[in-house]
């Protein structure tokens, strides 16, 4: 198929709740410590929210449409990828569409866990590139502390909460996402797996969610699968590493970060890293760090930038994106999220106590 169209991102922000947890306060309950979280992910702390998926998913849009300088109402589709929505029913994207205006937007929500925003932008690239869609909407957004169990250190120091945006519109300029892979290893799909929703008893259902983490089997089928991902999008574009400008990518774990930049052969300094500052938000890794790369001059016009995912399920995708003249937003795109007067203790300690309870009632 001859596609006549190309899907540029003319607009991009984020959402960062101002409540940060560090790795000296998670040693305040969990039995852990800077030295031990540190080298093992290269994460120092995290963001916790007081306030749900969707108004996460809300500031990081506004952001995004302001850079773009894009009336919402424009927008003809909303994507929300999340694996962390308020409700099972209705989906995080029509409130989203509520809360800015964007009322000729069609709105759906994808859960690919932490691939579900590249899913979004491989899908939205699509409808664009189509002709189906003119102008999209894409946001990454998650409130994972909330679901989980705060006892178990292996799991809770990974991550945060957070959100993040881009707006993607038609052109005929050859720029944005121009080769993408998405795949899924399904045969692994348990090793990464949180008991949450239509699967416990509801009537019986004591407030644990069983997460299951097999660190050491997700990073080497990580590696495999974003590998595979990443090779196919420079066949299908014919580019080689020499191209490569920049490595913005899922922000999950240092060491596959590493990994990636030298398989890439990425220039020193040319690599986003910002895991250190929110742990992995999942869904919201992508918008986010794109936005800081942007924002800290690591992307320029033209540039040539390459993207990878992995996430439960277990999905995997990567990229190769083109990126436009502008690196610059049409307006202000740095509204932050308002603080209740809550730290990140006063939030996340009655979790810890009410899992050690639903623990302790178990009798484990």
């Amino acid at each position: 198929m001859k596609f006549e169209k190309y899907a540029e991102i003319t607009g991009w922000g984020k959402c960062l709740p101002p409540a940060v947890l560090t790795n000296d306060d998670l040693a305040t309950f969990l039995d852990t410590s800077d030295e031990w979280i540190k080298p093992r992910t290269g994460i120092s702390e995290r963001r916790v929210s007081h306030v749900g998926t969707s108004e996460l998913a809300t500031v990081a849009a506004r952001n995004a449409l302001a850079c773009a300088d894009l009336d919402p109402k424009e927008l003809d589709l909303i994507i929300v990828g999340t694996c962390t929505a308020d409700e099972i029913i209705p989906n995080v994207a029509s409130a989203v569409q509520r809360n800015i205006g964007a009322s000729g937007a069609a709105a759906y929500d994808l859960n690919a866990a932490c691939s579900s925003f590249f899913y979004a932008m491989h899908n939205a690239t699509a409808g664009i590139r189509t002709g189906m869609h003119k102008k999209v909407l894409i946001i990454g957004a998650e409130r994972l502390t909330r679901i989980l169990d705060w006892t178990k250190r292996e799991s809770a120091v990974l991550f945060g909460d957070g959100a993040g945006a881009m707006v993607l519109e038609a052109t005929d300029e050859e720029c944005g996402l121009l080769a993408s892979k998405i795949s899924c290893d399904s045969d692994a799909r348990d090793v990464l797996a949180l008991d949450f929703g239509l699967s416990f008893d509801r009537y019986n259902f004591d407030g644990v969610m069983p997460f299951n983490f097999e660190g050491q089997e997700i990073f080497k089928r990580a590696v495999k699968g974003m590998s595979a991902a990443v090779e196919d999008v420079f066949q299908q574009t014919g580019l080689t590493m020499d191209d490569v400008d920049a490595l913005i990518p899922h922000q999950a774990n240092k060491r596959l970060i590493d990994f990636l930049a030298k398989m890439c052969k990425v220039p020193e300094g040319k690599t986003m890293l910002n895991i250190h500052k929110y742990g992995n938000t999942s869904s919201a890794t992508l918008p986010i760090a794109f936005a800081e790369a942007i924002e800290n001059g690591l992307v320029k016009p033209g540039d040539t930038i390459v993207s990878a995912v992995f996430g439960g399920g277990l999905t995997c995708g990567a990229g190769i994106i083109k990126w436009g003249k502008r690196v610059k937003p049409l307006q202000d795109n740095q509204l932050q999220l308002p603080s209740d007067g809550q730290s990140a203790l006063d939030l996340i300690l009655p979790l810890h106590e009410g899992a050690k309870a639903a623990w302790a009632k178990r009798g484990e």
